[in-house]
């Protein structure tokens, strides 16, 4: 049986709304607020949510955000006036179904809702990120659990990562993941959550990085409506949204000492308070926090509270740079192109072999969000079935060029030191072209005119020492 929600603060409408859709075969429940309507979505699946746009503490926007944020597959459809009309359209670019204007008439509502659930029959599941960052993919039974977009590196480096996530996954252990920017934090919390008992509850993810001093208690905690200037409805905080399911909170080093005192309480006690609220609300969230600094160095600094690191770290597992899981680039490439190919409508199917030797050979400073957007450029600016050179940065086609040129320069050192070579003049000569080559990004022009030679006597230089 298809299940409805209605949320609307008049009672009346919400009796008789819920009468008519019952008589017509739907199990319905009625909300009359949006943080009563947000609770019953944490328990309980519903199909279809009709809600007011006008509510006392909150509004249809809102509602929506948080629906479509924690369950993708309940369809929304709106409830308005005539002076609204405008606002529901956008309220629909932003994901609602469709609106339905005041008065209600029977029909009208029962052929809306008879469509939404034609065209829309996916049950409400927590938010899964569609994103490839992280090394999970189909190719096997271990990892069946995850989405298609992820994809598994074989580097050893790789296989340690998922042997650590399969063991941590099922327990409630909070665990802190340190590693570089980029390297995918937020998807191995959500490959984690993936593979826990809460999959089917929400995942929250929250970026401590980007939170005022002002803001961080109402984000984390909730307010009530009128609790301070500007609280002009009652906010349901993050630890309250993610109840019963993971709460991820990315760049925790970040947060001032402050909110992590009122944090280290809400963890000890497992249960929130909304400020200016009296109840205190339950709590089963398991945590995932990230940091791309050393929390002990900051705890020693006095910029991180030794108990409430304590209280995170009952497990840590350190993510692996990019440039020292070299047998994952290519992996994650083919990856990232399959799933841009899609977003674009495109058919690249692959590399030129100039390109993979430029991507094999990169150091990857941004790691493997930095990869992801080169391979989206890329795949945008290719013109053929096989990504070309002149479609990736310059900056990794150079990087590539000077590597193997120093490559090539130390194999001619090594070489002359062998053979008992010693003329130091020369050598500071091949250092000097190369200084020089590098400079101006190996424009042969306006590297002889640096050196005072011609073209000539460049190239005839540079053919000396394999680097032409």
């Amino acid at each position: 049986m298809k299940r409805i929600l209605i949320v609307d603060d008049e009672v009346n409408i919400g009796l008789l709304l819920s009468k008519f859709l019952t008589r017509n075969g739907f199990e319905v429940n009625t909300a009359l607020s949006g943080a009563s309507a947000m609770e019953l979505l944490s328990k309980e699946t519903y199909h279809l949510v009709l809600c007011d746009f006008r509510l006392e503490d909150t509004d249809g926007r809102e509602i929506l955000k948080k629906i479509k944020t924690l369950y993708p597959g309940t369809g929304v459809i709106i409830i308005t006036g005539y002076s609204d009309i405008k606002l529901a359209v956008e309220l629909i670019k932003m994901g609602a179904y469709d609106y339905i204007t005041k008065p209600l008439y029977p029909d009208e509502i029962l052929n809306t809702i008879n469509k939404a659930f034609e065209t829309q029959v996916a049950l409400s599941t927590p938010r899964t990120n569609i994103n490839p960052d992280f090394n999970q993919s189909e190719r096997s039974n271990k990892t069946g659990d995850y989405p298609e977009q992820y994809v598994i590196g074989e580097s050893t480096a790789s296989k340690e990562l998922l042997k650590q996530i399969e063991l941590i996954s099922p327990t409630n252990y909070s665990v802190i993941l340190t590693g570089e920017s980029g390297t995918g934090k937020e998807s191995i919390a959500h490959a984690i959550h993936l593979k826990s008992n809460r999959r089917d509850k929400p995942f929250i993810a929250m970026d401590c990085g980007s939170l005022t001093k002002e803001l961080a208690g109402s984000e984390f905690f909730g307010h009530e409506k009128g609790s301070f200037t500007g609280a002009l409805y009652t906010k349901i905080g993050h630890f309250e949204l993610a109840n019963g399911g993971t709460l991820f909170l990315d760049e925790v080093g970040n947060l001032s000492y402050e909110i992590q005192a009122a944090l280290l309480r809400t963890v000890q006690e497992r249960k929130v308070k909304r400020i200016g609220g009296n109840k205190e609300i339950d709590l089963d969230v398991r945590l995932i926090v990230a940091t791309n600094e050393n929390l002990q160095e900051a705890i020693q600094k006095g910029r991180f509270r030794e108990d409430l690191y304590h209280r995170f770290n009952e497990f840590n597992i350190l993510l692996p740079p990019l440039r020292n899981r070299e047998g994952d680039i290519m992996i994650f490439s083919q990856n990232f192109l399959k799933f841009t190919n899609i977003e674009l409508n495109k058919n690249v199917e692959g590399f030129s072999d100039e390109v993979i030797e430029c991507l094999m050979t990169y150091n990857w400073p941004g790691n493997v969000r930095e990869l992801k957007n080169v391979i989206r450029r890329a795949t945008l600016l290719s013109e053929s079935s096989k990504i070309q050179l002149k479609s990736i940065p310059l900056e990794i086609s150079t990087f590539a060029k000077v590597t193997a040129i120093e490559t090539a320069v130390d194999s001619i050192h090594l070489r002359d030191h062998k053979r008992g070579l010693k003329d130091a003049a020369l050598e500071a000569e091949y250092e000097t072209i190369l200084r020089v080559l590098k400079e101006v990004n190996f424009n042969k022009t306006k590297a002889a005119q640096l050196l005072n030679i011609d073209r000539k006597t460049l190239y005839n230089k540079m053919k000396a020492i394999n680097l032409e």
